[in-house]
């Protein structure tokens, strides 16, 4: 059918060309449909006061006393919705927490990243530097990731009780070296009849007190 004498195949070509430039402006940013990540860490109409940190903003006051209780004053992040106590939408509203940087906060505040190219059994004990972070709904002065020192204390799975039991049982044949991933020391043991048993009972006694470990350097479970 033809509209006010203009062929329908040059009606649906422009029809196609106005959906174009209409999906071309969307997204060359004429609307912004983009919402904010932090968005999807902020639940919608839950208490303002129990919203993780990425979600508000806080007029930070350093100059508090260490250890002391102290209130600051947050809004909401743009898109973000929260009610207080009677269930009423604000903007605004006081966080009361404790006066200390987050690299302060006790471990049970934060989450570090861990390593397995360090040795645990070793004397002294090696450290290695991780990222921590501090979980969603605490607050604390400072930068919320931060490096810190911790103890090696990764495990391969390796069990003390079966490295002792071998060692008991069959350390004069290596099989607790085996067993721990010490190949060479196992063939040794092995060729030489556990050192005519010294080696053996020198094992078991280090491996009872947990000096000798895994090759790998991790803990035993």
């Amino acid at each position: 059918m033809v509209a006010a004498g203009v062929p329908l195949g040059v009606l649906l070509r422009l029809c196609r060309v106005l959906l174009f430039l209409s999906q071309f402006y969307i997204l060359s940013g004429g609307e912004s449909t983009d919402i904010p990540p932090y968005v999807m860490k902020c639940p919608s109409n839950g208490l303002c006061s129990r919203l993780p940190a990425d979600c508000v903003e806080c007029r930070t006051n350093y100059s508090c006393v260490y250890g002391k209780p102290v209130t600051f004053d947050c809004t909401v992040k743009p898109s973000v919705t929260c009610v207080d106590q009677d269930f009423k939408s604000q903007k605004n509203f006081v966080i009361n927490m404790t006066c200390r940087f987050c690299w302060q906060l006790p471990e049970t505040d934060y989450e570090c990243s861990n390593s397995t190219s360090c040795m645990t059994v070793s004397c002294p004990r090696q450290r290695y530097t991780a990222n921590c972070t501090v979980r969603d709904h605490i607050h604390c002065l400072g930068n919320r990731t931060f490096p810190k020192m911790l103890y090696c204390n990764w495990t391969g799975g390796y069990k003390w009780s079966t490295a002792l039991a071998l060692s008991i049982t069959l350390g004069g044949f290596g099989a607790d070296r085996f067993y721990l991933g010490q190949w060479r020391e196992g063939l040794g043991k092995l060729f030489s009849f556990g050192g005519l048993g010294i080696w053996t009972l020198i094992d078991v006694l280090l491996i009872g007190v947990g000096y000798v470990g895994p090759a790998d350097g991790s803990l035993y479970i």
